[in-house]
């Protein structure tokens, strides 16, 4: 890694010292499970602001993998504060699974302003081990700005694909490493770093792409696209649906 990198790592860690000391006390990790919902949900109606295009685009076709029976399964993994529920079709019927309980009563709040899906359980589960969920019983499975944050991707695309039945969808919006030509990646190299504690274990540099190719999936439709953000550093992600 360039010289210049790392100067610019330690410029950005002194300033978030205090969050350092408190992660290498081990005492971080209890604080940003409580604090990290309140942000998330605001910085995620700020996000669906940019990105409700995309997300629309992306979501128009779930109708079409409803099951024999006509019931669309829906399973939202990292499911979060419930952004992505007002872009659901009527009547889809919705389990979400997250590993932080206290994002459960900010699902109750995006619930009464989407009445139209079928709520059906909320399971605290970590994506590489949703033993709760049957093989099989989804039609869908989404997972929208979560990959970013976990250190076993193949596991959770592994469950996913356990508990979708043939046919079905899993659907994804993740934000990735940039062209690292580019001044994004240069300032990916340089909040990195810190930017792990702040998100709760995201990580700004990962090539998302590389994992859903090389799982069992057996079609993956994807495409890269650079989110209308003025600044940030989660401009690049990809965006797609892959089919088992």
């Amino acid at each position: 890694m360039a010289v210049h990198i790392v100067f610019f790592q330690i410029c950005v860690a002194l300033i978030a010292l205090p969050i350092h000391i408190l992660a290498f006390l081990g005492l971080w990790d209890p604080i940003v499970k409580k604090l990290f919902p309140y942000l998330l949900e605001k910085v995620t109606k700020n996000y669906n602001k940019y990105m409700a295009e995309h997300k629309k685009e992306l979501f128009r076709n779930l109708n079409d993998f409803r099951g024999p029976s006509g019931e669309l399964r829906v399973l939202e993994l990292g499911c979060g504060t419930g952004a992505n529920f007002k872009f659901y079709p009527e009547g889809c019927k919705v389990t979400c699974v997250d590993p932080n309980p206290n994002f459960k009563k900010f699902l109750s709040n995006s619930l009464a302003e989407n009445q139209h899906i079928q709520f059906q359980a909320f399971v605290v589960a970590a994506g590489e081990n949703m033993a709760q969920i049957p093989s099989g019983s989804m039609d869908i499975v989404i997972c929208t700005l979560v990959l970013c944050s976990v250190d076993n991707i193949e596991g959770i695309l592994a469950e996913a694909h356990r508990v979708l039945r043939p046919g079905g969808a899993y659907y994804f919006i993740e934000h990735v490493k940039a062209d690292p030509s580019s001044w994004n990646y240069f300032f990916q190299e340089i909040l990195n770093p810190t930017w792990k504690y702040i998100g709760d274990g995201c990580l700004l540099t990962k090539e998302t792409w590389k994992y859903l190719e090389k799982a069992k999936f057996s079609d993956v439709k994807y495409r890269h696209i650079i989110a209308p953000f003025k600044y940030s550093p989660v401009k690049p992600h990809i965006i797609g649906y892959a089919l088992k």
